[in-house]
């Protein structure tokens, strides 16, 4: 039987085997080493995106921010200015009252009585004066509560005084206004007393 030395060609084939791992495992990282740049470009690119949608964001945020502030203080604005508003229209609405109360006052306050002092709180009038007897007093009381704008006269305090007479008094007296109410359909007596 002939003899084959098969060494040489196990070398051979063992060297190729090697050369062929040894490509395979060069693509390999070479393909791995494309893939991990290509993941990482991605990646990166992709948070760049959202980096810049952050940004975008956070300015129009700001902008809204600053928007909210601005329709805040015009509401603000908004606000002091209706109650302006109604203060002027108190005071507008109001103004034929005042006359009406001193109208009445002066029809209600007797001959023989002098007022020295008017002091106007919460819808109270705290009158002082001076007056020629203590029936002067009592007919200012009975006029006031009796009158259209005035009730519960109340006198606190009175003490005799020689300026009128022998018999004058010097007196203090608070009496309440009376607030019109003011009822949609519902007439004002001053509207039933002129029917």
């Amino acid at each position: 039987m002939t003899k084959i030395n098969l060494l040489p060609w196990r070398e051979e084939a063992r060297e190729h085997q090697r050369k062929v791992f040894l490509s395979k495992l060069f693509a390999t990282t070479l393909i791995a080493i494309v893939l991990v740049f290509v993941w990482i470009s991605l990646a990166h690119a992709r948070l760049e995106n959202q980096q810049s949608r952050n940004s975008y964001l956070q300015s129009n945020i700001a902008d809204m921010d600053k928007k909210v502030a601005e329709i805040s203080e015009l509401k603000s604005k908004k606000q002091e200015m209706i109650s302006r508003m109604k203060v002027i229209q108190d005071l507008q609405g109001n103004r034929s009252e005042v006359v009406k109360v001193f109208d009445e006052l002066v029809r209600a306050v007797p001959d023989g009585v002098y007022l020295a002092a008017l002091e106007q709180k919460a819808g109270a009038i705290k009158l002082s004066g001076y007056s020629e007897s203590n029936n002067r007093i009592s007919t200012l009381m009975r006029n006031l509560d009796t009158s259209a704008k005035y009730e519960n006269s109340n006198l606190t305090k009175v003490q005799q005084d020689q300026t009128l007479g022998d018999q004058g008094s010097v007196f203090d007296l608070q009496v309440n206004i009376e607030t019109p109410v003011d009822v949609a359909g519902e007439k004002s007596p001053a509207q039933q007393s002129g029917q």
